[in-house]
């Protein structure tokens, strides 16, 4: 069988909802202030260049990397630092963060830039590049792309995998950047590439976006080093180790990275930023991002500044009747979270924005004892027990989790809890036994 070849074992498939797919990307207009967090990336903050009162131009660097495992900020709009203080972030705790007060007559126009003559930048300047142009991944993790692309110490690696799966339902923002973008994502897989020094890329897509694997094929080299492939569409097809198995056929053993397995994997819009910011010696300002949902009046994909507030993003695309934290889930239904605010930021890892129903969110699900049905063992991709899992976290074993039955190689997709006919929340309790695990680790 054909797709043997091209997915992975388990899995679910949820309703897709990609009604956004046939959507251009719209560019959206700028927000009187935006909310631009230090800390938009994995690893320590950026450290302020400007001061309070100080004007700064579109693209402009405000903020600086403070080491390898940091990103600059540059600034989305022409405008005037009005402060540098302390704002809600999506997840809860509140981060120092620039506000910039936007001046109306700011051009959509890119200030600052100082192009680099890309042909003769060796793999250690083209990862500095990609650093200072601030570029975290833009799957939604926001791990620094620079540290992505540069293999470990010892580590030959042969195969650079593009994830262009974008399974989770509703999102297609990944979609149209490589309809509307093909020439960007090609380029910046080129220069990844070269930054890594593997000698082919594969971008795996859904079977249910097959114009994309057109379109990227038909710009790519002549030469095979970069080749799109159709993959069965499965949740979580995108995930990193089942997309490189349904690509390569290799497994990661458990607790080693992909490169291991001579494989690094970044995201489709992050190339497709590299291939645009880099040879423009540019920064990033603005991503694209799926706004979708019943209660949405205008859904699609759109255009966002960073630093662009949830309220006027929603209001923009006609989801006045979301006045509740509790109905906007930033990123996909199965892994995305709850924002702890309206007036919290769009920042570099924001992939989507989804208005739910309140009466949908209401439903209130009884929860009952498992009943040992095996569907979540059925459908976890990792091939993990999460029945027993839960059963420890129950418990209070986390111990146990950890070390018998390897809570570590959980990625919380979510499948176990989507097929639990008792609505354990499955995933919930993991989260809570890793943050355990956690702290204990550290003393």
């Amino acid at each position: 069988m054909f797709w043997r070849k091209h997915t992975f074992a388990r899995g679910i498939h949820p309703e897709g909802h990609k009604s956004t797919a046939g959507m251009p990307i719209r560019r959206m207009p700028f927000a009187p202030r935006m909310i631009l967090p230090l800390a938009q990336h994995i690893g320590k903050p950026a450290v302020p260049l400007v001061r309070a009162g100080e004007e700064v131009v579109r693209g402009q660097p405000i903020a600086r990397a403070d080491g390898l495992m940091s990103l600059p900020l540059h600034a989305p709009a022409d405008g005037v630092v009005e402060s540098i203080e302390l704002k809600p972030s999506a997840r809860g705790p509140w981060v120092e963060s620039i506000v910039l007060r936007v001046y109306e007559a700011s051009t959509q126009e890119v200030r600052w830039g100082l192009p680099p003559d890309v042909d003769r930048l060796t793999p250690q300047e083209i990862a500095k590049a990609i650093q200072d142009a601030g570029i975290a991944g833009m799957g939604g993790a926001a791990f620094p792309a620079h540290v992505k692309l540069t293999p470990p110490k010892g580590a030959v690696i042969d195969t650079l995998i593009i994830n262009g799966a974008e399974c989770e339902p509703y999102l297609t923002c990944d979609h149209r950047v490589m309809l509307e973008y093909p020439q960007d994502v090609i380029r910046g897989i080129q220069l990844a590439l070269r930054a890594c020094g593997a000698p082919r890329a594969l971008i795996g897509i859904e079977d249910n976006k097959l114009d994309a694997v057109e379109m990227l094929n038909r710009h790519a080299p002549e030469d095979g080093s970069i080749r799109a492939q159709a993959v069965q569409t499965k949740y979580p097809q995108g995930a990193a180790e089942t997309l490189i198995y349904a690509l390569t056929g290799r497994e990661v053993p458990i607790g080693k990275r992909s490169s291991s397995v001579g494989v690094l994997m970044n995201n489709v819009q992050t190339m497709a930023y590299i291939g645009r910011l880099v040879p423009a010696g540019e920064g990033v300002i603005e991503r694209v991002v799926t706004v979708a949902g019943p209660d949405v009046e205008r859904p699609g994909n759109y255009l966002v500044p960073i630093g662009t507030p949830m309220r006027y993003l929603l209001e923009y695309a006609g989801a006045r009747s979301a006045t509740s934290e509790r109905q906007i889930i930033l990123g996909g239904p199965m892994m995305g979270e709850a924002v702890a605010s309206l007036d919290v930021p769009i920042v570099k890892g924001a992939s989507g924005v989804l208005v739910m129903p309140e009466q949908e969110l209401a439903r209130n699900h009884r929860i009952y004892p498992c009943i040992k049905c095996g569907e979540c063992v059925n459908v976890c991709p990792k091939g993990l027990n999460p029945s027993m899992l839960g059963m420890l976290a129950g418990r209070r074993e986390y111990e146990t989790m950890g070390e018998q039955y390897a809570l570590g190689e959980c990625f919380e997709c979510g499948c176990c809890s989507y097929v639990c006919p008792s609505h354990i929340p499955l995933v919930q309790q993991f989260r809570i036994a890793k943050g355990v695990l956690r702290e204990r680790a550290a003393g």
